[in-house]
């Protein structure tokens, strides 16, 4: 059972406020490979993913899916399309089994936006779909396969160890092939070693390729 507190946005409302929360929302729970909403529906639900992993991602002319973004616990999902009220820009798909809080939004809006830690908190979570969408855009434009890679393995090694290759390359919108190419590549510099049976990512060494 979750708890409203726990959740940032929410931690200092009263408990009549926190009970409001109770009444205009649901437990939404995931296995692996739902989609929690497809790119183009309206957004009746402010989501706020509770436990696992969602995938956000956009499918282009031919079908193909470029990965944007992983969320993880506690984290508001597309809170944009909500705020602007606009379909979503994007699918969300359920990476991991998991939870997620739905909140009917206008609701949500009518009873508790005037709040001035819940505004200050949801601008703060914008800013940094901001920050991200400015990161993919970079990524993709400016930057070549091999600092790609070697950026992610700087700022993310946590994904490095929990996702699997194919995904990582959706992610950084290169093939697996050379996503593999460029690991190998990194393996043979002594970048990425192996110990036991993980592999230790030596951050110093990488900078040359940031």
């Amino acid at each position: 059972m979750y708890r409203a507190r726990d959740i940032f946005l929410f931690k200092h409302l009263s408990d009549q406020q926190l009970e409001k929360i109770q009444q205009i929302s649901f437990i939404k729970e995931l296995k692996r490979g739902e989609i929690l909403f497809w790119e183009g529906e309206r957004p009746d639900y402010l989501y706020i993913l509770l436990d696992g992993t969602i995938r956000v991602f956009k499918t282009d002319n031919k079908g193909n899916e470029i990965t944007l973004h992983y969320f993880y616990p506690i984290n508001m999902i597309a809170e944009v399309a909500n705020f602007e009220n606009i379909p979503y820009p994007a699918s969300a798909e359920a990476e991991t089994d998991s939870i997620v809080l739905a909140i009917d939004y206008d609701k949500f809006k009518r009873e508790l936006l005037s709040d001035p830690e819940i505004s200050f908190n949801i601008i703060k979570s914008l800013s940094d779909k901001i920050r991200i969408l400015n990161d993919f855009i970079v990524q993709n434009m400016m930057m070549d396969a091999v600092t790609r890679v070697a950026k992610f393995l700087y700022e993310h090694e946590d994904l490095f160890h929990q996702l699997k290759h194919n995904k990582i390359a959706s992610l950084l919108n290169i093939t697996p092939e050379t996503f593999s190419r460029i690991l190998k590549k990194f393996k043979q510099q002594e970048i990425i070693e192996k110990n036991g049976k993980e592999l230790v990512i030596h951050k110093d060494k990488l900078k040359n390729y940031i």
